[in-house]
């Protein structure tokens, strides 16, 4: 790779019954047509698994490097996989997901005209298991600057975000102050949606930019995802890491 070339790095956990959905999000990745000077590396972390459970056709392409962990969980595994990276900007694409046309390319270009803003995140619609496509069941903010503040502000009274995680775009910086993912079972995404938020300004793409897939396996399925001792666990962990965050730079 020319060492001149400016990289997104984009960060991939599997696990089991995510492998078969990941040609399609590699063949999502392959159309992707980026700024000129660009390229995207894939960084593939197989949660509790072997390197070889991804197929050989993935594992050929020079761009992608494939890693394996002893099971951690979804924020290990993406933790894990950005601590292999080398790009600027880090991109998340889960497993089971896919990124439509264009969609790398308008978080660079976002990033580029706007050097304050530390993250990206755009819409989203929903695959169903029949391939129908659906909105995200929140409703899209304006397209433009989030303002720093927001998303946390929200997120405290209903403790879901008011913009998709898993369509985050981040600077590896700004990525780095963050620490990375938080180690939870669950919802490690939005923690580190609401951390980033309190850090640095966001901003809202109003095109789509993700194909959230919808199916049993995922783990926004589970019977815990959205209540019980472990939700609440989880919201209390997120809560004080986002509220020292806030005191450090000064939101509160």
């Amino acid at each position: 790779m020319d060492p001149v070339t400016r990289i997104v790095s984009v960060v991939t956990p599997v696990h089991d019954t995510a492998l078969p959905f990941l040609p399609e999000a590699f063949a999502s990745l392959r159309v992707q047509d980026l700024p000129d000077g660009w390229e995207w590396e894939w960084l593939v972390q197989v949660d509790g698994g072997k390197e070889s459970e991804v197929s050989a056709n993935i594992r050929e392409d020079s761009r992608v490097k494939v890693g394996a962990n002893r099971r951690g969980g979804p924020g290990v595994a993406r933790t894990m996989a950005w601590g292999r990276s080398q790009g600027e900007l880090v991109k998340v694409l889960d497993a089971d997901d896919v990124l439509p046309a264009g969609a790398l390319a308008r978080d660079i270009e976002v990033m580029e005209a706007h050097p304050s803003v530390g993250w990206t995140v755009c819409r989203a619609l929903d695959l169903m298991p029949d391939g129908s496509l659906r909105h995200y069941t929140l409703g899209d903010p304006d397209a433009g600057l989030l303002t720093r503040g927001e998303t946390y502000a929200y997120w405290t009274t209903t403790h879901r975000p008011h913009v998709h995680p898993a369509t985050l775009c981040i600077r590896g910086s700004v990525l780095a102050e963050a620490g990375g993912w938080m180690a939870l079972p669950a919802s490690e995404d939005t923690g580190l949606l609401v951390a980033l938020d309190v850090m640095a300004d966001g901003w809202f793409i109003g095109e789509t930019g993700l194909h959230y897939r919808k199916h049993p396996g995922q783990t926004t399925a589970h019977i815990d995802h959205r209540g019980g001792t472990e939700w609440e666990a989880r919201m209390g962990a997120i809560r004080k890491h986002v509220e020292a965050l806030a005191l450090r730079y000064r939101l509160t």
